[in-house]
């Protein structure tokens, strides 16, 4: 590593100075300066890149790593379910055969009619709240026109005799 001190800088300033000349010396150090910049921020692109790749290629193992898994867990549960049906097939079979009934119907089992929905417009529940709860919060049970409601609430009006 090169070791660059204030002594070392000093003579590289001065050197600069006589070589170079005080008027163009200015103007020199502002380019230095900025390509400096630009190599210092060019560098730290590199490294931000290295080390996006480094963590990307971090991920896709573990992502690896994680599909793996989940493979296994799958398999380990297809086999697994595969033993249960095929004891269950075991335990069955024995009883479909001395009763008489279907495979779906176990011994002592109610069945129950499958569920269908009444052909009514059960959406439409319009005797559901009572009539003197919407005197009460004010709900409109009739249609009335905008001309008849302006009337019906328009102040009784006053002559002065």
């Amino acid at each position: 590593m090169i070791d660059i001190g204030v002594s070392k800088i000093a003579l590289i300033g001065a050197v600069a100075l006589i070589v170079i000349g005080p008027e163009k010396l200015p103007r020199l150090a502002r380019t230095v300066g900025t390509l400096l910049g630009k190599a210092q921020r060019y560098v730290a692109d590199v490294k931000q890149e290295v080390n996006r790749s480094m963590e990307l290629d971090e991920l896709k193992k573990m992502k690896e790593d994680v599909e793996g898994a989940a493979r296994d867990v799958e398999n380990s549960i297809h086999t697994g379910a595969s033993d249960f049906e095929k004891s269950w097939a075991e335990t069955t079979a024995g009883m479909s055969g001395s009763a008489g009934t279907s495979t779906d119907e176990l011994p002592g089992m109610i069945i129950f009619p499958e569920y269908r929905h009444p052909k009514k417009k059960w959406r439409l529940k319009t005797g559901a709240t009572p009539q003197w709860f919407k005197a009460r919060a004010g709900v409109r049970t009739h249609a009335q026109s905008g001309a008849a409601r302006v009337a019906r609430f328009r102040p009784p009006s006053r002559r002065s005799t």
